[in-house]
């Protein structure tokens, strides 16, 4: 054979040879699954719930009218800080005025009543006094008439005249007796008087005293709808009265916020929060939850579940109240605020980012190699039930292979989440993508690439 034909066929054994290599090659390659993968590692990780709402001073009141009345002076404007007594407006008075002096005149006339009649009582009290006296005199001289009457030693006519006697000072006690009687009662009748001008001299200066307004607590005038001049009136029934303004103690601030149903179990009194102000952008609060509301409030319509006749369907919501431990001095009502709370925390726990855990149902574990039935990934003592049960775990790298792992899963952060069992601190689990995570089988060859594709966003 000459040379030429040599050279030939080694050139043809040699293409077949690669041609073979390079299809065994591409065949092996088909069966791999290019993943994102990460370390498990140990951190230190807060559960975070955020929920937004409104600042408000923990204590705060509106002052509503109490009378009906012109504004004749208002002592204070909007902003104005004011102390606990302070005027703060005043309202037409005088009738009002008018009335406490008359019946301020009535309680005068009636203590002198009353001691016109203490008088009255005292010399009604002598002559009930003087009466007993002449009464047992007379009745001593009447004894002594009948005993010298019986011996003849008077005659009728003086005996008859003692008896006279003796009667008229009885009668006299009887009358005596009647007008101490009569001025006890006259003192007692004064008395009512005074305590009946009393009651209405307390009710006429009630009616005074709430055409003054005065600060019930030191504070800060927040809102002042009304001018001097206008009329206000007191609420009826279902017609609400006038605001005069509203006073807020500014020395303790809250963020009253709306937490979804779904947080409000891991909430708790005193867990630490963080309060961000809309109107202070890049600064953040410390705060402490002081106030946990027990009636769920419909999202959509702001009414608490107890009010309404009628179950919903609806998203609801808890009022949840944080207090900021050290809120700056130009912090107003209303401005809008969101409340991050801390429903736990762990220290350097073990853990792994959240994408990486998935579920897979029993069958779902057969391996993708494995060309037998899906009922060969369940056990023979798994029911029903259980084959149908998910089963959280993690995708480990091991040998060029995705091996699935059930974790038991604790808190989670914002990014990562603490695992208590199945893995140990430096394993390479699967992270992503999210396309692969949702399709990967157990024991998947698997390539690992952990440069970000471009489409990892939009999967």
């Amino acid at each position: 054979m000459s040379t030429t034909w040599k050279v030939v066929i080694g050139v043809g054994a040699a293409v077949v040879m690669l041609s073979i290599v390079g299809f065994s090659v591409h065949q092996s390659n088909k069966s791999v699954v290019t993943v994102q993968t990460g370390k498990v590692l140990r951190i230190d990780l807060a559960t975070v719930v955020s929920a937004s709402g409104e600042i408000k001073p923990e204590t705060y009141v509106n002052i509503g009218a109490n009378a009906f009345g012109k504004i004749i002076k208002l002592y204070v404007k909007e902003g104005d800080k004011v102390k606990k007594g302070q005027l703060l407006a005043q309202l037409e008075s005088v009738q009002s005025g008018a009335d406490v002096n008359a019946t301020q005149a009535s309680l005068d006339a009636a203590h002198s009543d009353s001691t016109a009649a203490q008088a009255a009582f005292n010399t009604a009290v002598a002559d009930l006094n003087r009466a007993k006296s002449d009464a047992e005199h007379t009745q001593l001289d009447w004894d002594r008439s009948q005993e010298l009457w019986k011996a003849r030693l008077i005659p009728k006519s003086e005996n008859d005249s003692v008896r006279a006697v003796w009667q008229t000072a009885q009668a006299g006690l009887v009358q005596a007796e009647a007008r101490v009687a009569q001025a006890k009662a006259q003192k007692e009748s004064a008395d009512r008087h005074i305590t009946q001008n009393q009651a209405n001299l307390t009710r006429v200066a009630d009616v005074l005293q709430k055409s003054r307004y005065v600060a019930p607590f030191e504070g800060m005038v927040t809102s002042l709808p009304v001018r001097e001049g206008e009329t206000v009136v007191i609420g009826i029934q279902n017609s609400p009265g006038s605001t005069l303004m509203s006073i807020a103690d500014m020395s303790i601030i809250t963020a009253e916020v709306e937490m979804d149903e779904t947080d409000i179990v891991d909430i708790k009194l005193g867990q630490s929060a963080e309060v961000a102000i809309d109107a202070i952008p890049n600064r953040t609060f410390k705060a402490i939850v002081s106030e946990i509301g027990d009636n769920a409030i419909v999202r959509s319509t702001g009414v608490a579940t107890s009010q309404q006749t009628t179950a919903s369907d609806e998203a609801k919501e808890f009022k949840v109240v944080v207090t900021l431990e050290d809120p700056p001095a130009n912090l107003r009502p209303g401005l809008s605020a969101t409340a991050k709370v801390t429903t736990a925390t762990r220290g350097n726990a073990l853990a792994v980012p959240i994408q990486a855990v998935t579920v897979r149902k029993p069958a779902d574990l057969l391996p993708a190699n494995d060309k037998g039935s899906v009922q060969a990934a369940a056990s023979p003592k798994t029911s029903a039930k259980d084959a149908k049960t998910d089963i959280q775990g993690v995708f480990v790298v091991r040998n060029k292979k995705a091996d699935f792992v059930p974790v038991q899963t604790g808190i989670t952060g914002s990014n990562d989440i603490e695992v208590l069992s199945g893995l140990t601190e430096g394993d390479e689990i699967v992270t992503g993508s999210y396309k692969v995570l949702r399709t990967l089988r157990p024991r998947t060859s698997v390539k690992v690439d952990n440069s970000a594709p471009a489409q990892d966003a939009k999967d």
